[in-house]
């Protein structure tokens, strides 16, 4: 596969996203007791491997291009699903904003690239 630019900013956009997760995981604002969150670590991780199996030029992978399209593009849905499910249950059920104090450092812009890389893999689908 020749990489073309679109490629190169999905490639960017999800390691900035993967490590806005892992940012997360390890912001001991976040997480006073001072241990990685282990949900955003499995989802650093998780764009990291997916990231991989999307561009490696493996051809056991470049053969299951569209099944790790498809499990890329419903990972980032299912990703902002639950933070809005997480905001709308701290901020408007509770009223309390103990997590989102920091959303503007970590969650906006992980939310931002996630939209920017849907319509880019849309565009990128095999």
């Amino acid at each position: 596969m020749q990489l073309k630019t679109r490629h190169y900013v999905i490639i960017a956009l999800l390691l900035v996203t993967a490590f806005l997760h892992f940012g997360a995981a390890f912001d001991g604002r976040i997480f006073p007791e001072h241990r990685p969150d282990l949900l955003f670590t499995l989802n650093g991780l998780g764009y990291l491997g997916l990231l991989m199996a999307y561009f490696l030029p493996l051809g056991f992978l470049q053969q299951r291009r569209r099944l790790i399209w498809w499990t890329l593009f419903a990972y980032i849905i299912v990703t902002i699903l639950a933070w809005v499910i997480i905001w709308v249950g701290i901020n408007v059920l509770i009223g309390g904003k103990p997590f989102f104090d920091l959303d503007s450092l970590y969650g906006v812009p992980a939310k931002t690239a996630e939209v920017i890389l849907l319509f880019l893999l849309w565009r990128d689908k095999p």
